[in-house]
């Protein structure tokens, strides 16, 4: 049976790595070089993943709420059907609905709140919108024609202190003519639900019927525009443009980049910096390998010596050096990698576990009462890489300084 043999520099660095040392200084520098690195690849991983929650959570309440994008009408327009069938045939697109808008205040008992109040058919809204899974009272299902009833978002409710079953009143901003002079137009409705998605868009939003809003426009059985929901969210400026252009009506398009673009680029600015910042500690951590590489050279020059005598080549010695930093840097990041992931995918438990058990509430700030996180692939795998890679360029300073070491002079004094 032949027996298989390591290449020299790997057989003698791995032999190093797991030999005890005479100076336990210098080991001890090894493992703080190790729980350094693994702490720092460890909370980079779980920062990004929280910060993925959040954006994850920004998307799915906001962008659920508001339009991705819509196809507007410079008149308002009869045949809404016909525009919702042809959007929802192109590729991309996951689900079209009408709508009216018209803003203007709301009062109930001596409150006033201005919102931003949407038609809506309540069928065709489910597939567009996220406001039926988050309805705290009542349901969208009650806005029917004719009854002109409203669904009010909790924040707006609160400020009126309504609830499902009172009554509100909707002042528009367009003035009417009367023998009294000119007076705002006023509308009561009554509510028949209350949502709540967690984000402000609760305390500007409020929904009625798609007909009902028509005639408040006095615009009746017409609508101003189709709104839009993507399967890619980023896909909506291109193909909402492209739809508005093929139409063979006059439609022009907006979408969410427009609305709330500048929120999405400053988290994901946001996110560039944290993980920059982040960076630097593992980079602190990756580089303390070289300070306990060099005592290590130091501490085996008479080993580099022999191994020089016995025609050992520098570059033979560097790599030798090379493969016992390395394996640091391998054994820090992986275990860095697998804390980080057990973090990320257990942060949620972990802080309302930290939130019963002192009887403290950490998210009254935020538009989400838990901490979320969304653990990805690609983040994990560029931290592992960019830590194994400052890893293994800590390692070359002292493992040239090794293959430095001249012999006679190491050997002078043993």
């Amino acid at each position: 049976m032949r027996r298989m043999f390591k290449p020299a520099f790997l057989f003698i660095g791995l032999r190093y790595t797991r030999a005890k040392r005479r100076n336990h200084f210098i080991s001890f520098i090894s493992l703080t070089s190790i729980i350094g690195l693994m702490l720092g690849v460890a909370v980079l991983i779980t920062v990004l993943s929280v910060m993925n929650g959040f954006d994850r959570e920004l998307k799915n309440r906001i962008l659920g709420m508001v339009p991705q994008a819509t196809l507007n009408a410079y008149d308002p327009f009869r045949d809404w059907q016909r525009v919702v069938d042809y959007a929802r045939r192109e590729p991309g697109v996951e689900a079209a609905a009408p709508f009216n808008q018209l803003q203007g205040m709301l009062a109930a008992s001596g409150l006033v709140s201005g919102a931003m109040v949407t038609g809506i058919d309540p069928e065709a809204e489910k597939g567009v919108s996220i406001v039926h899974h988050n309805m705290q009272e009542g349901s969208i299902d009650a806005l029917r024609e004719g009854e002109f009833g409203i669904v009010l978002g909790s924040g707006l409710a609160a400020n009126l202190g309504v609830h499902a079953g009172d009554k509100v009143t909707l002042v528009l901003p367009e003035a009417s003519l009367s023998p009294a002079g000119v007076i705002p137009r006023f509308k009561r409705f009554t509510v028949v639900g209350v949502f709540k998605v967690g984000a402000d868009i609760d305390g500007m939003l409020a929904y009625v019927n798609l007909h009902d809003a028509g005639r408040l426009l006095r615009i009746e059985d017409r609508v101003q525009g189709v709104r839009i929901k993507f399967h890619d969210l980023f896909e909506a400026p291109e193909i909402g443009y492209m739809l508005a252009a093929r139409h063979p009506e006059h439609l022009y398009a907006t979408n969410w980049t427009q609305t709330h673009g500048n929120l999405f680029s400053a988290i994901k600015m946001e996110k560039a910096m944290m993980a920059l910042l982040l960076l630097f500690i593992v980079a602190v951590a990756a580089f303390n390998i070289v300070s306990s590489l060099v005592m290590v050279v130091s501490d085996k020059k008479a080993d580099i010596a022999i191994l020089r005598t016995l025609g050992a080549s520098p570059a033979t010695i560097m790599k030798i050096f090379m493969v016992q930093g390395t394996v640091v840097g391998v054994v820090g990041t992986m275990a860095g990698v697998l804390l980080g992931v057990l973090l990320s995918l257990t942060i949620g438990d972990i802080a309302s576990g930290i939130e019963q058990l002192f009887n403290v509430s950490l998210f009254d700030a935020y538009f989400v009462n838990y901490l979320p996180s969304q653990l990805k692939f690609s983040d994990v795998l560029w931290v592992s890489a960019v830590a194994f890679a400052l890893s293994f360029v800590a390692t070359i300073y002292p493992a040239r300084r090794a293959a430095r070491v001249q012999p006679a002079e190491a050997l002078r004094y043993e």
